[in-house]
């Protein structure tokens, strides 16, 4: 059985929990009733989501995950306390005030969820993937994440234990997956393009050298 940690008390009483379908219809609706009124101006929407898919994104996450794989004082810091280790790199701010790293090894996997809604690490990780937010991944990410991962391509040995972890209002999550192999002296540029967005969630797994651009 995989073993589910949570953080206590778990408040979601907020804006971003709402169902995925109804709540894109409704920001759809409602962003096209204010650009024809002309309070709002698509192209500052576009920029907008251009910061959190970029500037605001996994490329910050990777960063941290890289810096924690080649510098082993980082590395204790963020396991200490990962909101300082990741400030420290400038990465603060929306849904990242309290983070806690957890890492994979070879016994090992870590997963995260937010079983009751969609609580999300955005400074480091960007926007919520689709999947993250469905009521599919939120409900069997705790009763079979196994094959969860299977479905995402990842397959692990029976003996790693997989522990899932459930995101709170309070508490958010990243997942400091393992170094690929044959990265030996690679730099910490090097390194984050090899961090996928899914690894730091723990429904994937970083690139092999090869698969690096």
């Amino acid at each position: 059985m995989p073993s589910v940690h949570k953080a206590e008390p778990h408040d979601h009483a907020h804006a971003h929990g709402s169902e995925l379908s109804e709540t894109e219809l409704r920001v759809r609706a409602l962003e096209t009733i204010l650009t024809e009124k002309g309070y709002v101006e698509p192209a500052a929407l576009d920029r907008l989501i251009e910061t959190y898919e970029t500037k605001v994104g996994p490329r910050n996450g990777a960063r941290v995950v890289a810096r924690a794989w080649s510098n082993p004082e980082y590395r204790e810091q963020l396991r200490k306390d990962a909101t300082g280790a990741i400030a420290s790199m400038g990465f603060a701010g929306r849904q990242s005030e309290h983070m806690i790293a957890v890492e994979n090894t070879a016994k090992i996997h870590n997963m995260v969820v937010c079983t009751l809604c969609s609580c999300y690490p955005w400074a480091v990780l960007g926007l919520p993937p689709v999947w993250y937010k469905s009521a599919p991944y939120r409900s069997r990410a705790v009763a079979d994440p196994r094959g969860v991962l299977r479905e995402f391509g990842v397959e692990l040995p029976d003996e790693t234990e997989i522990r899932v972890w459930d995101s709170t209002a309070e508490v958010r999550y990243l997942v400091v997956p393992m170094r690929p192999a044959g990265t030996e002296g690679f730099t910490e540029e090097r390194l984050a393009a090899l961090v996928t967005r899914d690894s730091m969630i723990g429904t994937g797994l970083p690139k092999s050298p090869a698969e690096a651009p």
